[in-house]
């Protein structure tokens, strides 16, 4: 089976923006308790963070995180997670049905972001509360003045402000499963005039307004325009939020869900720039596609937790290949889309349907992880357009589908990266090049591989990626795999 990419560097798409894999941690089932946070255990440093899930998470790359939530955010207040540990409350949380002790809060965030080297993305609670606690949560994050909240801060041993740029306002408030959850026009209004008030205390921030919580809800596309017409001049980005189902209609079919991104994307930006016209406005609204994954696996194991206990095994999914190449194939439509998607968060991190599991023991990465570790690493430079030649087969939902999926990201003036996945589940695919003129040597050939379909990852058993010795004009992708070519002119 044959295959043909077409690119150059004469038609980019857009450079890419770092936050493009950032990630999401909440306070839900072991994401934080006993994920990233686990004093007392043999893995962790004297401050309680496990150092083997510092390294996993480090090897990701991850530039951004999102903190706290997340349904979580909706109930949360902020104020409870700082301050002394034996006088912080232990609280019922309505999201998840779980006890939060709060012994993780703000600043153990911040501190822990220091170990993983990544930036804070802050979701603030428009659910249960609104423009003054908001405002209170920028003043002890961001401000230097004399005030409560930054004399607060400096008490609790943080003289320096933290200095969050990225500011989520709420989190799906379409959502009738959300504690306080609006109506456009509410939310539209609320969220217009807290970012009015945090940008007056702060005007280098970015804020996010909460687009459809999927785009299977009733209202999608009517809940974007109202409530854009109420705050367009004031939010930043809009978010994104898609989780995918089982696979129902079999591999195939779920391996090629990524269309449904992709149509989701053009639906957002059509949205967008439609509200941008209604307005008469110049600036340009982007997304931030802050919650996206697969996630199946757990639903059954997860409906039969008792509520009501700290740090329950709630949303553990464990992922098999064809996720891994679902979770490369959006990455690869992420990248298609990097000039209008500026920041993405694939959720979650840590345990909750997450690239890395742990143990009292141990932890293992999932088969997602090898994907968003070689795009966060490798995904760096000018995305550039792409045509690609391939056999197709055809699913119900999505007609043609080609067994090639492909994207090259232009590095540098010489270096270029090649994220390719063959669909084909027996078939290897020769693919050629077509990069212009130009004579390219292969760095490497990095390929992700399982051994079938339905091959999980466990703290037993590893499946992980293998170099090949492959040429530019010898180039073979193995069946139903990902791949990572990094390229070099020779000049």
């Amino acid at each position: 089976m044959n295959g043909t990419l077409f690119a150059s560097d004469a038609f980019p798409i857009a450079k890419i923006d770092r936050r493009l894999t950032s990630s999401l941690v909440e306070h839900l089932g072991r994401g934080v308790y006993g994920g990233i946070f686990d004093p007392g255990n043999a893995l962790a440093d004297t401050d309680g963070y496990r150092e083997d899930v510092i390294q996993a998470i480090k090897e990701l790359q991850v530039p951004m995180i999102r903190y706290p939530g997340g349904n979580f955010v909706s109930g949360h207040n902020w104020e409870d997670g700082i301050g002394p540990k034996s006088q912080r409350p232990q609280q019922i949380d309505l999201a998840w049905k779980s006890i939060e002790t709060n012994q993780f809060g703000l600043d153990e965030f911040m501190a822990w972001l220091q170990k993983i080297n990544a930036q804070p993305m802050m979701a603030v609670n428009l659910g249960t509360r609104g423009i003054p606690e908001a405002c209170h949560l920028l003043e002890y994050c961001n401000m230097t003045t004399d005030t409560h909240w930054a004399n607060q801060r400096r008490k609790n041993g943080h003289p320096e402000p933290y200095a969050v740029k990225t500011w989520c306002l709420g989190n799906e408030m379409d959502a009738n499963w959300q504690i306080g959850h609006k109506t456009a026009h509410e939310y539209g209004e609320l969220v217009n005039e807290t970012a009015k008030a945090m940008k007056l205390m702060d005007p280098t921030i970015e804020t996010i307004v909460c687009g459809s919580s999927n785009e299977a809800t009733p209202t999608f596309g009517k809940w974007e325009l109202k409530v854009l017409d109420e705050c367009y001049d004031n939010v930043d980005y809009i978010s994104m939020h898609q989780y995918y189902d089982k696979p129902d209609q079999g591999t195939m079919h779920h391996i090629a869900k990524a269309i449904r991104m992709d149509q989701f994307i053009n639906s957002v930006v059509a949205l967008c720039d439609a509200a941008k016209a209604f307005k008469k406005s110049d600036k340009v609204l982007n997304i931030s596609f802050d919650e996206w994954n697969v996630w199946y696996h757990s639903n059954d194991d997860t409906a039969k937790v008792s509520p009501w206990q700290e740090a329950p095994r709630l949303l553990e999914d464990q992922y098999d290949f064809q996720d891994a190449l679902l979770v490369g194939s959006s990455l690869i439509t992420l990248l298609k889309h990097a000039d209008r998607v500026k920041i993405a968060c694939f959720a979650q991190l840590v345990n909750v349907i997450a690239p890395i599991m742990t143990s009292s023991t141990g932890m293992f990465k999932q088969t997602i992880f090898y994907p968003i570790m070689h795009v966060s690493k490798y995904a760096r430079g000018t995305v550039l357009r792409t045509n690609l030649q391939s056999d197709h087969y055809d699913v119900p939902e999505f007609g043609h589908v080609p067994y090639l999926d492909a994207i090259v990201v232009q590095n540098t003036d010489n270096d270029y990266t090649v994220f390719a996945i063959n669909r084909h589940q027996t078939d290897a695919m020769h693919l050629k090049l077509n990069l212009g003129q130009a004579r390219f040597n292969v760095l490497n050939h990095i390929c992700y591989q399982g051994p079938n379909p339905h091959f999980q990852n466990s703290e037993e058993s590893q499946c992980t990626p293998h170099q090949l010795n492959s040429t530019y004009n010898d180039l073979t992708l193995p069946a139903f795999s990902w791949n990572v070519i990094r390229l070099r002119k020779n000049n």
